[in-house]
This record gives structure tokens, sequence and C-alpha cells, in this order.
């Protein structure tokens, strides 16, 4: 491939990571019209929601296997032209079942397409540098898709139809498909056969789905309820079976093996907490915004716009400070700033301006960009080529479970808090507040406990020559971490 179509190659991957982080947040701001408009139901208004990361999750594993076996830019234009035509009927949809639908194909064309986009710049971009910087571009124009979410989402909702905030994904993703077709060259893994894991893409897809299921409807349906556990323990016999399953076929889903590589191992776990702790109040954020400072929709999508301003900052200078001390001291640094920025938003009360809040989303938004680009690369540098696609998967695929958990687990405690300031005689607003601060605790412990994660598991390996990760029937060559080295 020429540096040219390298680049190219690289627009149409981190175009395809923008309409999908932007769809999944853009639709917050614009909940309350869509229920207008479509007269829904409060369970048919979750729906929309949930049918969208019910499918995500549930697949994003198969979808990365997939792409691995079958090739990357096949699997990634399939999922571009699910994702787009999806994404036209969800605009045009006059009913909740049809937008409800809408949504489901649209997480399975994003299922197909996520996964590959990491695997085709791990091909494209052999030069360590180039891919490190490759990276930082993808991350940044990513995190950009998820803060300028509300933004669009609240500016659409408000002065122009509903509709236009899935429709915009229409000519995103003819451009896109126009730029791929020419630049993203095929690329799968090296493997001695073709066939599928069919036993393990069907039991992870039931593991996954039954646990996203029982995160999204648990606090509705009850904890304690038979629905809600009986999800909670199909999702444990599913992975069960599906890690006795792995462990025994010849070319499984996911090899248990490249768990040892503390790279894959330690990379998902900080990705986990980041999730758990960001995108779980990232939307209790928003509740603050409009609840209790009384900002709109446009008004409160805006005020996330400084993060996103210093996310693609800090992701452009990422690559170099990585290179300076390490990509495991500059993923603990990232996270480390983030627990300062949560720090400072953990002292704003009722009547903080919108200035007050610039500093606070400054800062976390610094960490967030300093953190992606070295974790992303510490995951794809540690395990060969061949398992590009399903490490892509995993870290996308933890992303949204912990992300889930986070809502749910802060939720919790946001409204535990809640309950006690009320009983105590607290007005409502304080009383959100207090639990809003009680939540903000409870992720800056999680995000201190990732500074150390992220420095003891994402240190570059000493030794001279690579590892071998000895799995049935076949070896897994784990290079060392050499991007990332001091």
């Amino acid at each position: 491939m020429t540096a040219k179509g390298r680049w190219w190659a690289l627009a149409a991957v981190s175009l395809a990571t923008l309409m999908t982080y932007l769809d999944n947040n853009v639709i917050n701001v614009a909940i309350p019209t869509i229920q207008r408009d479509l007269h829904l139901s409060v369970t048919g208004l979750e729906w929309i929601v949930s049918s969208y990361l019910l499918v995500l999750a549930g697949l994003l594993l198969v979808g990365g296997r997939l792409a691995d076996v079958y090739g990357r830019r096949r699997v990634f234009l399939t999922g571009l032209a699910i994702f787009t035509l999806s994404s036209l009927t969800a605009g045009l949809a006059g009913s909740g079942g049809v937008l409800i639908g809408a949504r489901a194909v649209q997480g399975l064309g994003a299922a197909l397409l996520m996964p590959a986009t990491l695997a085709i710049i791990g091909h494209a971009f052999t030069d360590v540098r180039e891919r490190t910087a490759a990276i930082g571009i993808w991350s940044a124009i990513g995190a950009l898709g998820l803060a300028l979410g509300p933004v669009v989402g609240g500016l659409i909702s408000q002065h122009i139809h509903w509709g236009w905030i899935f429709l915009i994904n229409v000519p995103i993703g003819v451009v896109t498909f126009a730029i791929a077709i020419p630049s993203v060259a095929e690329s799968r893994a090296d493997l001695e056969s073709r066939r599928l894991d069919v036993p393990g893409l069907i039991t992870s897809a039931v593991a996954l789905t039954s646990l996203t299921y029982a995160l999204i409807e648990g606090h509705d349906r009850g904890w304690t309820s038979g629905q809600i556990l009986g999800a909670f323990g199909l999702a444990a016999a599913a992975t069960a079976v599906f890690l006795a399953i792995e462990s025994r076929v010849r070319q499984p889903m996911v090899h248990t093996a490249v768990f040892r590589a503390r790279e894959l191992s330690g990379g998902t776990a900080v990705m986990m907490i980041w999730a758990f702790g960001v995108l779980g109040i990232y939307f209790f954020t928003s509740l603050y915004l409009q609840g209790i400072l009384g900002f709109s929709p446009t008004k409160a999508g805006l005020a996330f716009v400084p993060m996103a301003l210093f996310v693609v900052l800090a992701s452009t200078v990422a690559a170099r400070v990585t290179s300076l001390i390490g990509g495991h001291r500059t993923v603990a640094a990232g996270v480390l700033l983030m627990v300062v920025g949560l720090l400072l938003f953990a002292r704003l009360g009722a009547g903080a301006s919108f200035a007050a809040l610039i500093p606070g989303f400054a800062v976390f938004g610094i960490g967030i960009g300093l953190m992606n680009v070295p974790l992303t690369t510490a995951v794809l540098d540690g395990l060969p080529a061949e398992h590009a696609g399903i490490a892509s998967a995993l870290l996308n695929n933890s992303r949204e479970v912990a992300g889930l958990l986070g809502i749910t687990v802060i939720g919790a405690v946001l409204r535990a808090q809640q309950g006690i300031s009320l009983r105590a005689g607290a007005s409502a607003p304080q009383a959100f507040l207090d639990g809003y601060h009680a939540g903000l605790w409870v992720t800056i412990g999680l995000l201190a406990a990732g500074v150390v994660v992220s420095y003891v598991s994402l240190r570059p390996r000493q030794r001279p020559e690579p590892g071998v990760l000895a799995v049935p029937g076949e070896e897994i060559e784990a290079e060392g971490v050499t991007a990332n080295a001091p």
C-alpha cells in the first residue's frame, strides 16, 4: 500500500468511527422530542436506546472474528453499508416499532465495522511511529464524535426534525464508502483453516446479550426479579460454556491464551475502568446540566465542547509524550488527569456558571486524549496481527458493557444518596446534587485504581526475543510493546 493510500484508509475508518460514536451519543438529548412525536410509552422509549446497545454488545466479538477470518475490508464495508441504510430507515421512521427495529440493525452494522477499524489501521501502518500517529488521529476523531453528540442532538432536536440525528449518517456513510473502496486493502488472519467456531460465536453472543439486557433492564424491573436474575444466570452459564468450548477447539473464536498477554488483559481492564467511570458520569452530568443548572439541550451540549477540543489536542501530542516517558506512564498520567477533572466537578454546586465548568472539562479531556492512544497502541502491539480484529472487538466490547455497568452502579449510588438527602429534609434539586457528587466520588476512587493498573500492566517487556504463548494446536507469538518503551 502506498503512503497516500494508507492515510486515505485512515480517513475512511476514522469517518466510520466518528459516525458510530456520534450516533451512540446523539440520541440522548433528543429522546423527549422523539417521545412526543411518536407517542411512545416509557418502555418504548427505552428500547430505542436498548435495542442498539443489545445488538452491538452481543455481536462485537462475532464481528471481530468475522473480520479476522473473512477479511477486514469486506466486513468493514458490509457493516458500513448496513449502518448507513439502517440510519436512513431510522431517520424516516414514522412509528416506534420501525425506529426500534432500525436501531437494532444499526447495532448490527456497528458490530461489524467497529472491530475492523483498528485491524485495518494495524495492517496499513507497520511502522511503529506512523501507527501510533494514526491511532492518535483515529482516537481523536472518535472522541470528538462522542463529545459532540449532545451538541448535534441538541441543535437538531430544538431547531430541525429529530429524524436528522440519524439522517446525517447517510452522507457520512456514502463519503466513507467512496473513500474506503479504493484505499482500504484487504487483510485477514493467517489461519490454517477458515472454518468458524460457530458454537463459540453463539455462546459469546448469548452471554453478552443476556448480560447487557440485565444491566439495561435491572433498575426498572428490579435486580432481584426472576427475569433479571435469569438473565444474569444465562449470561454466567453461556460464559462458562464459551470458555469450555474455546479451550478445546482447534480454531477458537478467542484464544484463551491471548489473555496471558498483559497488554491485552491490562489494557482491557483499564478500558473497562475508563468506560465505567466516564460513560456513567457523562450520562448523569447531562442530567445535572439540564436539571440542576437549567441548561437547554443545546447549551448542555455546548458545555461538552471544551472537553472535545482538549481530547483532540491531547491526542495529537500523545505519541510524543509516549516516546518521552513511555506508554504505561502516559496512560497512568492520563487517567490521573481524569481524576483531577472529576475533583474539579465535585466542587460545583447548583449555581455553577458555564465558565466554571470549563476547567473540569478541559483537564478531563486532556486525560482522555493522553490515555486512549498509548492504551490502544499497547494492545495492538502486544498481539500478533492475526488477532487484531478480535483484540479490537474485546476493547470495544469492554467499553460498551462497562459503560452500561457504570450507568447502573453510579445511578444506584446517586439514587441511594438522593433518598438519604430527601429524608433528611433536603430539597429535590439539592438531593440530586448530593447523589451526583456521591457518584463522582465513587468514580474518582475507581479511576485512581486505574492509575495503578495501567502503570503496572502496560509496562513494556524487557527481553531480547519475542515470547510464545502456547495454545492447543498452534502457537501465538506475542511481541513486546516496543512502542511503549521508556
